[in-house]
């Protein structure tokens, strides 16, 4: 492993600290901070009862997150408890959670990071590919995924009375699972049962309850990303409406040869500050091929 030999200082500065800046001001705790006035800043050094936290994270002046910072040939996971640690050993913040009050804890080794949010009682850890941002950061707080779960579960799926029996089934084994925080799932289907109607159905039902904001129908050829835009636009909800009138959908560009000519299509672009600078207040489906998001990614780092 490259930086195997790396002290935990120089993962911190190399690693660590270049990733943070991007959206993060860091600054080491001092006596005299007065961290009421912070906002989007990384503080490193924070005292607590049970010793100096490596980093916590201010947004809006309020105290929300933790991060246990370890040299890269360390595995962050292991040093998790840490966080959990000065979580119940810091002065009071946004709340108390069985006696958590850091809410968000982290733990990184520069290259892995660790999340755990300690208001869901279900104590999950899981992988993340990045620290998340201010933004993200008050997201996540500001959902109460016990309510849209509610929403969901009590919203009856044949409402939508054009889905066959096995396909209202994949929808209520797919929500089972959601409530029960899994979040790697499957649905095998033929050619020719449904598969694009059923997702388009199972996505407007995540979107009305609010248990998903933002949702990437990722598919492997452009005809395919086509194909499923034309249903979004062609779906009737319960209100009424069609699912692009409620909700945004937006795809990637299309020439006329990604599909037929015969068949009307009218493809909105994803506004750039959609991918670059997210905001709590959108909501909508992106619709692209693997290809395109690739390209988003890397132009988005």
């Amino acid at each position: 492993m490259e930086g195997i030999n790396e002290k935990e200082w120089e993962t911190r500065k190399k690693r660590i600290d270049k990733k943070l800046s991007k959206d993060w001001c860091i600054v080491k705790y001092s006596s005299g901070l007065d961290c009421s006035g912070l906002s989007n800043h990384a503080v490193t050094e924070y005292p607590t009862a049970t010793g100096s936290a490596d980093y916590v994270f201010f947004v809006n002046g309020k105290l929300v997150a933790a991060l246990e910072a370890k040299k890269v040939s360390t595995n962050p996971q292991e040093v998790l408890g840490q966080a959990k640690r000065y979580s119940r050993s810091v002065k009071n913040t946004i709340g108390n959670w069985s006696g958590y009050k850091i809410p968000l804890l982290y733990s990184s080794n520069g290259e892995i990071i660790w999340f755990l949010d300690k208001r869901d009682i279900s104590n999950i850890r899981r992988k993340i590919q990045a620290l998340h941002t201010p933004n993200a950061m008050m997201e996540i707080l500001n959902k109460d995924e016990n309510i849209s779960f509610r929403k969901l579960t009590s919203t009856p799926i044949k409402q939508n009375k054009k889905l066959r029996e096995y396909q209202a089934q994949a929808i209520d084994d797919t929500e089972k699972a959601l409530v029960q925080h899994k979040r790697n799932m499957l649905v095998a289907m033929a050619t020719g049962t449904g598969k694009t109607f059923l997702t388009v159905s199972q996505i407007y039902r995540l979107l009305d309850s609010k248990a998903f904001k933002r949702i990437l129908f990722l598919v492997d050829r452009k005809a395919l990303a086509a194909q499923a835009v034309r249903t979004f636009a062609s779906f009737d909800t319960p209100k009424g409406l069609k699912f692009d009138k409620e909700f945004e959908v937006y795809s990637q560009a299309f020439k006329k040869d990604d599909f037929g000519e015969d068949e009307p299509f009218n493809a909105k672009l994803l506004p750039n500050e959609y991918l670059t600078n997210p905001s709590e207040q959108h909501t909508f489906v992106y619709v692209c091929t693997i290809q395109r998001m690739a390209i988003n990614c890397r132009f988005s780092n």
